[in-house]
């Protein structure tokens, strides 16, 4: 297949080269023209070490070369860019083009999922969420990976899972697309929260807490907004919550470890390096919360210390504090 990625940071790279290696023709567009001439200069992602870059992964500063004429473009944007990227792309996207997004976030603006701000810019396209439990790092060095590949029509899924799949790369599919998205927006922030408690020096009874009682929080709003159960036990719920919250990989972990230090977050922010997309979900998932009048404590409480300075040590002893209910899901 042809195929054209738009965005050359850790994971779009790491996943042109998987792509490349399993026989595929790829093209790498970023809307910096410099760090075009560097990646196509050295061959190397400065995130990913000990990564080559095939000779044969062409790199452009052009975005139509990346998106005319391609079997899948690919976005691997920071979500807040992921609106601007598919306003670009629009002009030269072909009708029933199938695109992949892999950023993960919601749009603090309007609350919509990434595929479907791609769809409001790119309405002629078919939009599939790929999302699981995936560090660049290790996509990069062949270990072994499971992700999904979601959207409503089945027959879409499958066709990403066939070209995505080969020997270190396992690929399942969900019709669920908006519970696959919102597992993935939201884990960041519960990551954040374990870090914090990781940054106070506590231990992993109350991380496994967290993790725990935030994925029954991301459970309960999909719930309310008709996701399907199972997402929230699988690849893109569970399995992405734990290796988001719990691996030396993940940038939301290392910036919650940091706040829980003590550290502010605009310096937290720098500290790490890379895009934070826990602090960027933050907003939407309070609204969603009040609109849906769905109790989502710990997310709150993230809140809390990242967009108002409150002391991580006495927002995690309120949370300790608050009355204690079920684990049981009451039925009407």
């Amino acid at each position: 297949m042809k195929i054209g990625i738009l965005g050359a940071g850790t994971w779009g790279l790491a996943l042109a080269r998987l792509l490349f290696n399993s026989g595929h023709e790829v093209y790498v567009w970023s809307a910096l023209p410099e760090e075009i001439d560097e990646l196509d200069r050295t061959r190397k992602q400065k995130n990913l070490q000990g990564m080559i870059i095939p000779a044969g992964i062409v790199f452009t500063k052009v975005i139509e070369e990346a998106c005319k004429d391609k079997d899948i473009v690919l976005f691997a944007v920071p979500s807040v860019y992921v609106r601007a990227t598919a306003k670009t792309a629009a002009p030269y996207v072909k009708d029933g083009q199938i695109i992949v997004d892999v950023a993960k976030g919601l749009e603090s603006e309007t609350f919509l999922t990434l595929s479907e701000v791609i769809t409001s810019e790119i309405p002629q396209s078919k939009v599939v969420a790929l999302s699981g439990p995936t560090h660049a790092e290790e996509v990069a060095k062949d270990l072994p990976t499971t992700i999904v590949a979601a959207h409503e029509d089945l027959t879409v899924a499958e066709f990403v899972q066939k070209a995505f799949t080969n020997k270190v790369l396992r690929v399942y599919t969900n019709t669920d697309i908006k519970g696959v998205e919102l597992c993935g927006a939201l884990k960041n922030i519960i990551a954040l929260a374990v870090g914090i408690a990781s940054g106070l020096g506590y231990g992993d009874n109350i991380k496994a807490a967290i993790m725990t009682r935030g994925l029954a929080e991301i459970a309960r709003l999909g719930s309310a907004i008709g996701c399907l159960p199972e997402t929230f036990s699988g690849l893109a719920g569970m399995g992405d919550l734990i290796v988001t919250a719990t691996s030396i990989h993940s940038r939301n972990n290392r910036c919650g470890h940091l706040l829980g230090e003590g550290i502010p977050t605009e310096e937290a922010v720098k500290l790490v390096g890379m895009v934070v997309e826990g602090i960027n979900a933050i907003p939407a998932a309070i609204e969603m919360s009040d609109k849906y009048g769905v109790n989502m404590p710990i997310i709150r409480s993230v809140a809390k210390v990242v967009n108002h300075g409150e002391d991580p040590e006495v927002v995690i002893r309120d949370l300790m504090e608050k009355d204690a209910g079920t684990e049981l899901v009451e039925h009407s």
